[in-house]
């Protein structure tokens, strides 16, 4: 009996995703700077958040990338955390980790960011995690149009996300009026 149901399980239909793949290359220079966080799959730091949620990235001479999180509180308080990036593999520059805890110079519990969409010009990229636990929309203005939009969740949906798991970020504060 035991064999049918495992008979049962394996060929019922659930599916994992395929693996995440990441983009093929990635020009560490072009990417540092300031992204707009446009949509995503709130964190622990994000669900503090009510707008205006931005990214800066800076190469640090030892070749880590020094990560600066910002955003507004619902009281239109300012918040900000800061972390460290790196490439473990340089053979897979689009393989990141990140880590916001910092024990005596160390940094401890990284986590996956792996750049899985990537515009040629570098205006916009899409984050992933390979669980899919986490996902960012990435921009270098506060908007985008609606064919780029289109793009997007067409990448996140072949790399296996669902568009209903982000919450859009109300990125007012940044537009010029």
């Amino acid at each position: 009996m035991s064999g049918i149901v495992v008979c049962g399980l394996i060929f019922s239909g659930a599916t994992s995703p395929p693996p995440l793949q990441t983009v093929a290359e990635l020009d560490l220079s072009r990417y540092v700077g300031r992204w707009y966080s446009l949509a995503y799959i709130p964190t622990s730091f994000e669900r503090g958040c009510a707008k205006g949620t931005t990214a800066t990235y800076t190469i640090l001479p030892n070749g880590q990338i020094e990560v600066l999180n910002e955003c507004f509180d619902a009281k239109g308080q300012k918040k900000a955390v800061r972390g460290r990036a790196w490439i473990p593999d340089p053979k897979e520059p689009a393989k990141l980790k990140v880590s916001f805890v910092n024990l005596f110079g160390i940094w401890l519990f990284p986590g996956d960011y792996w750049v899985i969409e990537l515009a040629p010009d570098y205006s916009y990229a899409v984050v992933g995690h390979p669980a899919r636990k986490y996902g960012w929309v990435l921009s270098r203005t506060p908007t985008l149009d609606e064919a780029t939009w289109a793009k997007i969740r067409e990448a996140l949906e072949r790399a296996g996300y669902r568009w209903e798991q982000f919450v859009l970020i109300d990125q007012s504060v940044h537009q010029t009026k």
